[in-house]
Protein backbone atom coordinates (compact mmCIF):
# COMPACT_ATOMS: atom_id res chain seq x y z
CA UNK A 1 0.00 0.00 0.00
CA UNK A 2 2.81 2.35 0.89
CA UNK A 3 4.64 1.63 -2.39
CA UNK A 4 1.48 2.41 -4.37
CA UNK A 5 1.02 5.69 -2.51
CA UNK A 6 4.61 6.68 -3.21
CA UNK A 7 4.20 5.80 -6.87
CA UNK A 8 0.96 7.77 -7.05
CA UNK A 9 2.59 10.81 -5.45
CA UNK A 10 5.49 10.62 -7.89
CA UNK A 11 3.11 10.42 -10.84
CA UNK A 12 1.08 13.37 -9.54
CA UNK A 13 4.23 15.45 -9.09
CA UNK A 14 5.34 14.62 -12.61
CA UNK A 15 2.00 15.69 -14.04
CA UNK A 16 2.06 18.96 -12.12
CA UNK A 17 5.52 19.70 -13.50
CA UNK A 18 4.56 19.04 -17.10
CA UNK A 19 5.17 22.13 -19.25
CA UNK A 20 2.22 24.00 -20.64
CA UNK A 21 3.41 22.84 -24.09
CA UNK A 22 2.15 19.35 -23.27
CA UNK A 23 -1.38 20.65 -23.73
CA UNK A 24 -2.76 20.52 -27.25
CA UNK A 25 -4.37 23.34 -29.20
CA UNK A 26 -7.69 22.69 -30.96
CA UNK A 27 -10.43 24.56 -32.80
CA UNK A 28 -13.05 24.94 -30.08
CA UNK A 29 -15.67 27.09 -31.79
CA UNK A 30 -16.35 29.24 -34.84
CA UNK A 31 -18.18 32.57 -34.66
CA UNK A 32 -20.07 34.10 -37.58
CA UNK A 33 -20.17 37.88 -37.05
CA UNK A 34 -22.24 40.05 -39.36
CA UNK A 35 -20.57 42.39 -41.83
CA UNK A 36 -19.19 42.26 -45.34
CA UNK A 37 -15.75 42.82 -46.83
CA UNK A 38 -12.32 41.25 -46.60
CA UNK A 39 -10.10 41.24 -43.53
CA UNK A 40 -6.55 41.84 -42.42
CA UNK A 41 -4.89 42.18 -39.01
CA UNK A 42 -6.57 41.31 -35.71
CA UNK A 43 -5.89 43.24 -32.48
CA UNK A 44 -7.02 41.85 -29.12
CA UNK A 45 -8.19 44.06 -26.25
CA UNK A 46 -8.10 41.39 -23.53
CA UNK A 47 -9.27 43.45 -20.51
CA UNK A 48 -12.46 44.43 -22.35
CA UNK A 49 -13.09 41.05 -24.01
CA UNK A 50 -13.06 42.41 -27.53
CA UNK A 51 -11.02 42.30 -30.65
CA UNK A 52 -10.71 44.68 -33.56
CA UNK A 53 -10.78 43.27 -37.10
CA UNK A 54 -10.13 45.48 -40.11
CA UNK A 55 -12.64 44.79 -42.92
CA UNK A 56 -11.35 46.95 -45.81
CA UNK A 57 -13.83 49.85 -45.72
CA UNK A 58 -14.68 49.50 -42.03
CA UNK A 59 -13.30 48.09 -38.78
CA UNK A 60 -15.32 45.91 -36.41
CA UNK A 61 -15.10 45.58 -32.63
CA UNK A 62 -16.18 42.02 -31.79
CA UNK A 63 -16.97 40.41 -28.43
CA UNK A 64 -14.45 37.61 -27.84
CA UNK A 65 -16.96 35.66 -25.73
CA UNK A 66 -19.93 35.65 -28.10
CA UNK A 67 -18.61 36.67 -31.51
CA UNK A 68 -21.17 39.46 -31.71
CA UNK A 69 -20.29 42.80 -33.31
CA UNK A 70 -20.10 45.52 -30.65
CA UNK A 71 -19.44 48.39 -33.04
CA UNK A 72 -18.54 49.13 -36.63
CA UNK A 73 -16.17 51.99 -37.40
CA UNK A 74 -16.70 53.30 -40.96
CA UNK A 75 -14.76 55.60 -43.25
CA UNK A 76 -11.81 53.58 -44.53
CA UNK A 77 -10.69 52.86 -48.07
CA UNK A 78 -8.45 49.85 -47.35
CA UNK A 79 -7.91 49.31 -43.62
CA UNK A 80 -5.06 47.11 -42.43
CA UNK A 81 -4.33 47.23 -38.70
CA UNK A 82 -5.32 48.65 -35.32
CA UNK A 83 -3.19 49.87 -32.39
CA UNK A 84 -4.69 50.53 -28.96
CA UNK A 85 -3.61 53.06 -26.32
CA UNK A 86 -5.94 52.43 -23.34
CA UNK A 87 -4.45 55.15 -21.12
CA UNK A 88 -5.77 57.77 -23.57
CA UNK A 89 -8.86 55.78 -24.61
CA UNK A 90 -7.64 55.99 -28.19
CA UNK A 91 -7.36 53.55 -31.04
CA UNK A 92 -5.55 54.00 -34.37
CA UNK A 93 -6.48 52.37 -37.70
CA UNK A 94 -4.14 52.33 -40.70
CA UNK A 95 -5.88 53.05 -43.99
CA UNK A 96 -3.72 52.16 -46.96
CA UNK A 97 -6.09 53.42 -49.63
CA UNK A 98 -5.59 56.64 -51.59
CA UNK A 99 -2.76 58.78 -50.28
CA UNK A 100 -2.78 56.95 -46.91
CA UNK A 101 -4.12 57.85 -43.49
CA UNK A 102 -4.45 56.75 -39.87
CA UNK A 103 -7.88 57.14 -38.27
CA UNK A 104 -8.02 58.05 -34.59
CA UNK A 105 -11.06 56.78 -32.67
CA UNK A 106 -12.39 56.73 -29.10
CA UNK A 107 -12.12 53.30 -27.47
CA UNK A 108 -15.26 53.85 -25.39
CA UNK A 109 -17.64 55.35 -27.94
CA UNK A 110 -15.95 54.17 -31.18
CA UNK A 111 -16.39 57.69 -32.53
CA UNK A 112 -13.82 58.75 -35.13
CA UNK A 113 -11.85 61.70 -33.71
CA UNK A 114 -9.84 62.54 -36.79
CA UNK A 115 -7.83 61.38 -39.76
CA UNK A 116 -4.04 61.84 -39.82
CA UNK A 117 -2.45 62.14 -43.25
CA UNK A 118 0.29 59.52 -43.69
CA UNK A 119 1.76 57.68 -46.69
CA UNK A 120 0.26 55.32 -49.31
CA UNK A 121 -0.26 51.70 -48.28
CA UNK A 122 -0.16 52.43 -44.54
CA UNK A 123 -0.15 48.87 -43.21
CA UNK A 124 1.15 47.25 -40.03
CA UNK A 125 0.77 49.27 -36.82
CA UNK A 126 1.62 48.78 -33.13
CA UNK A 127 1.84 50.85 -29.95
CA UNK A 128 5.14 50.70 -28.05
CA UNK A 129 4.64 51.66 -24.37
CA UNK A 130 8.41 51.73 -23.84
CA UNK A 131 8.86 54.79 -26.05
CA UNK A 132 5.21 55.91 -25.92
CA UNK A 133 5.04 55.85 -29.71
CA UNK A 134 2.51 54.65 -32.24
CA UNK A 135 4.53 52.97 -35.00
CA UNK A 136 3.20 52.19 -38.47
CA UNK A 137 4.75 51.20 -41.78
CA UNK A 138 4.07 52.27 -45.37
CA UNK A 139 4.53 49.43 -47.86
CA UNK A 140 4.55 51.65 -50.94
CA UNK A 141 6.48 54.46 -49.23
CA UNK A 142 9.23 52.13 -47.92
CA UNK A 143 9.10 53.96 -44.61
CA UNK A 144 8.40 53.82 -40.89
CA UNK A 145 5.98 56.41 -39.48
CA UNK A 146 5.91 57.35 -35.79
CA UNK A 147 4.08 59.76 -33.47
CA UNK A 148 3.00 60.09 -29.86
CA UNK A 149 -0.55 58.89 -29.17
CA UNK A 150 -1.70 62.28 -27.85
CA UNK A 151 -1.28 63.67 -31.37
CA UNK A 152 -3.77 66.22 -32.68
CA UNK A 153 -6.14 63.86 -34.55
CA UNK A 154 -6.82 66.37 -37.32
CA UNK A 155 -3.65 68.39 -37.76
CA UNK A 156 -0.92 66.19 -36.29
CA UNK A 157 2.26 65.36 -38.19
CA UNK A 158 4.15 62.08 -38.27
CA UNK A 159 7.89 61.41 -38.31
CA UNK A 160 9.03 59.27 -41.25
CA UNK A 161 12.16 57.13 -41.47
CA UNK A 162 13.25 55.66 -44.85
CA UNK A 163 13.77 51.89 -44.63
CA UNK A 164 15.22 50.98 -48.02
CA UNK A 165 12.62 48.30 -48.65
CA UNK A 166 8.91 47.50 -48.47
CA UNK A 167 7.88 46.87 -44.83
CA UNK A 168 5.19 44.43 -43.75
CA UNK A 169 5.03 44.12 -39.95
CA UNK A 170 7.06 45.18 -36.92
CA UNK A 171 7.90 44.47 -33.28
CA UNK A 172 9.45 46.61 -30.52
CA UNK A 173 11.62 45.43 -27.63
CA UNK A 174 10.33 48.12 -25.25
CA UNK A 175 13.69 49.86 -24.84
CA UNK A 176 13.83 51.79 -28.10
CA UNK A 177 14.79 49.09 -30.58
CA UNK A 178 12.40 48.24 -33.41
CA UNK A 179 12.46 45.33 -35.87
CA UNK A 180 10.69 45.58 -39.24
CA UNK A 181 10.13 42.97 -41.95
CA UNK A 182 11.30 44.17 -45.38
CA UNK A 183 9.29 41.72 -47.47
CA UNK A 184 10.81 42.59 -50.85
CA UNK A 185 14.40 42.41 -49.62
CA UNK A 186 14.24 39.31 -47.38
CA UNK A 187 15.70 41.43 -44.60
CA UNK A 188 14.92 42.67 -41.10
CA UNK A 189 15.53 46.40 -40.63
CA UNK A 190 16.66 47.36 -37.12
CA UNK A 191 15.67 50.90 -36.10
CA UNK A 192 16.91 52.92 -33.14
CA UNK A 193 13.82 54.88 -32.08
CA UNK A 194 15.92 57.33 -30.06
CA UNK A 195 18.00 58.45 -33.04
CA UNK A 196 15.40 57.58 -35.74
CA UNK A 197 18.04 55.70 -37.70
CA UNK A 198 18.24 52.27 -39.31
CA UNK A 199 21.22 50.68 -37.56
CA UNK A 200 21.31 47.24 -39.22
CA UNK A 201 19.72 45.01 -41.84
CA UNK A 202 19.71 41.28 -41.14
CA UNK A 203 18.93 38.58 -43.74
CA UNK A 204 16.10 36.13 -43.09
CA UNK A 205 17.74 33.25 -45.02
CA UNK A 206 17.04 30.34 -45.07
CA UNK A 207 13.55 31.84 -44.89
CA UNK A 208 12.09 33.85 -47.76
CA UNK A 209 9.94 37.00 -47.80
CA UNK A 210 9.28 38.01 -44.17
CA UNK A 211 5.63 38.72 -43.31
CA UNK A 212 4.47 37.94 -39.75
CA UNK A 213 6.58 38.86 -36.72
CA UNK A 214 6.46 38.48 -32.93
CA UNK A 215 8.99 39.17 -30.19
CA UNK A 216 10.14 37.50 -26.99
CA UNK A 217 11.90 40.46 -25.33
CA UNK A 218 12.86 38.48 -22.23
CA UNK A 219 15.00 36.08 -24.27
CA UNK A 220 16.04 38.60 -26.97
CA UNK A 221 14.40 36.78 -29.89
CA UNK A 222 12.10 37.59 -32.76
CA UNK A 223 10.01 35.02 -34.59
CA UNK A 224 9.57 35.72 -38.30
CA UNK A 225 7.09 34.05 -40.62
CA UNK A 226 8.46 33.80 -44.17
CA UNK A 227 7.13 32.91 -47.60
CA UNK A 228 8.95 31.20 -50.48
CA UNK A 229 10.44 29.27 -48.81
CA UNK A 230 7.89 28.90 -46.03
CA UNK A 231 9.80 29.02 -42.76
CA UNK A 232 9.51 30.28 -39.20
CA UNK A 233 12.84 31.94 -38.42
CA UNK A 234 14.03 32.42 -34.84
CA UNK A 235 16.49 35.33 -34.74
CA UNK A 236 18.55 36.96 -31.99
CA UNK A 237 17.58 40.59 -31.42
CA UNK A 238 21.11 41.29 -30.22
CA UNK A 239 23.17 39.94 -33.12
CA UNK A 240 20.75 39.05 -35.95
CA UNK A 241 21.94 35.43 -35.83
CA UNK A 242 19.37 32.89 -37.04
CA UNK A 243 19.00 30.43 -34.16
CA UNK A 244 16.47 28.13 -35.80
CA UNK A 245 14.50 27.59 -39.00
CA UNK A 246 11.33 25.49 -38.99
CA UNK A 247 8.74 24.58 -41.64
CA UNK A 248 5.31 26.24 -41.63
CA UNK A 249 2.34 26.31 -43.99
CA UNK A 250 2.02 28.48 -47.10
CA UNK A 251 0.79 32.06 -47.08
CA UNK A 252 1.84 33.14 -43.59
CA UNK A 253 0.62 36.59 -42.57
CA UNK A 254 0.85 36.65 -38.77
CA UNK A 255 3.03 35.34 -35.95
CA UNK A 256 2.33 35.54 -32.21
CA UNK A 257 4.34 34.54 -29.14
CA UNK A 258 3.22 33.65 -25.63
CA UNK A 259 4.54 31.55 -22.73
CA UNK A 260 7.39 29.97 -24.64
CA UNK A 261 5.43 29.14 -27.79
CA UNK A 262 5.34 30.82 -31.19
CA UNK A 263 2.32 30.53 -33.50
CA UNK A 264 2.29 31.00 -37.29
CA UNK A 265 -1.09 31.30 -39.06
CA UNK A 266 -1.18 30.55 -42.77
CA UNK A 267 -3.54 30.95 -45.70
CA UNK A 268 -3.55 27.18 -46.35
CA UNK A 269 -5.55 26.69 -43.14
CA UNK A 270 -2.72 25.66 -40.84
CA UNK A 271 -1.60 27.05 -37.49
CA UNK A 272 1.93 25.91 -36.63
CA UNK A 273 2.83 25.77 -32.93
CA UNK A 274 6.55 25.97 -32.16
CA UNK A 275 8.24 25.50 -28.81
CA UNK A 276 11.69 25.09 -27.30
CA UNK A 277 12.93 21.89 -25.68
CA UNK A 278 16.41 21.45 -24.23
CA UNK A 279 17.60 24.53 -26.08
CA UNK A 280 16.25 23.36 -29.45
CA UNK A 281 13.19 24.72 -31.25
CA UNK A 282 10.73 22.24 -32.74
CA UNK A 283 7.30 22.07 -34.32
CA UNK A 284 5.08 20.85 -31.50
CA UNK A 285 1.78 20.81 -33.35
CA UNK A 286 0.06 21.79 -36.57
CA UNK A 287 -3.59 22.73 -36.05
CA UNK A 288 -6.01 22.55 -38.97
CA UNK A 289 -7.99 25.79 -38.91
CA UNK A 290 -9.73 26.94 -42.12
CA UNK A 291 -8.65 27.93 -45.61
CA UNK A 292 -7.77 31.62 -45.75
CA UNK A 293 -7.14 31.97 -41.98
CA UNK A 294 -3.82 33.77 -42.48
CA UNK A 295 -4.01 36.40 -39.70
CA UNK A 296 -4.77 36.08 -36.00
CA UNK A 297 -5.06 37.71 -32.62
CA UNK A 298 -3.98 36.03 -29.37
CA UNK A 299 -5.67 36.70 -26.03
CA UNK A 300 -2.93 36.01 -23.48
CA UNK A 301 -5.33 36.05 -20.52
CA UNK A 302 -7.67 33.34 -21.83
CA UNK A 303 -5.10 31.70 -24.14
CA UNK A 304 -7.42 31.84 -27.11
CA UNK A 305 -6.43 32.51 -30.71
CA UNK A 306 -8.87 34.20 -33.11
CA UNK A 307 -8.43 33.68 -36.86
CA UNK A 308 -10.68 35.47 -39.38
CA UNK A 309 -11.58 33.90 -42.70
CA UNK A 310 -14.38 33.56 -45.27
CA UNK A 311 -15.42 31.51 -48.26
CA UNK A 312 -13.97 33.00 -51.42
CA UNK A 313 -15.70 33.49 -54.75
CA UNK A 314 -13.86 32.54 -57.98
CA UNK A 315 -11.37 35.27 -58.91
CA UNK A 316 -12.17 37.47 -61.88
CA UNK A 317 -9.36 38.08 -64.41
CA UNK A 318 -6.94 40.67 -63.09
CA UNK A 319 -8.56 40.79 -59.63
CA UNK A 320 -8.14 39.09 -56.28
CA UNK A 321 -10.82 36.66 -55.12
CA UNK A 322 -13.66 38.32 -53.20
CA UNK A 323 -15.24 36.87 -50.03
CA UNK A 324 -18.65 35.29 -50.43
CA UNK A 325 -21.28 37.55 -48.81
CA UNK A 326 -22.37 36.33 -45.38
CA UNK A 327 -19.54 33.81 -45.02
CA UNK A 328 -17.18 35.75 -42.73
CA UNK A 329 -16.10 33.68 -39.72
CA UNK A 330 -13.82 33.78 -36.69
CA UNK A 331 -12.17 30.45 -35.94
CA UNK A 332 -11.30 30.14 -32.22
CA UNK A 333 -8.37 27.92 -31.19
CA UNK A 334 -7.86 27.09 -27.51
CA UNK A 335 -5.90 24.65 -25.34
CA UNK A 336 -7.43 21.43 -24.10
Amino acid sequence: MRKCSIALLALTAALVCLPIHAQNWHVTTTFHPDGEGGWDYVTVDAPNHRLFVTRATHTQAIDTRTGKVLADIPGQIRSHGVALVPKLNRGFITDGGGSGAILVFDLRTYKVLGRIATMPDSDGIIYDPGTDLVLAVSGDGDALMSFHPDIDPNNGKVTTIPLGGSPEFLAADGSGKLFINLADKDLIAVVDLHSNQVTARWPTAPGGHPTGMAIDPAHHRIFIGCRKPEKLIVMSTQTGKVEASLPIGSGNDAVRFDRGQAFASCRDGSLTVIGEKSGQFEVEQTVKTADGARTMGLDRTTQQIFLPTAEMLPAQPGHRPEPKPGSFALVVVSQQ
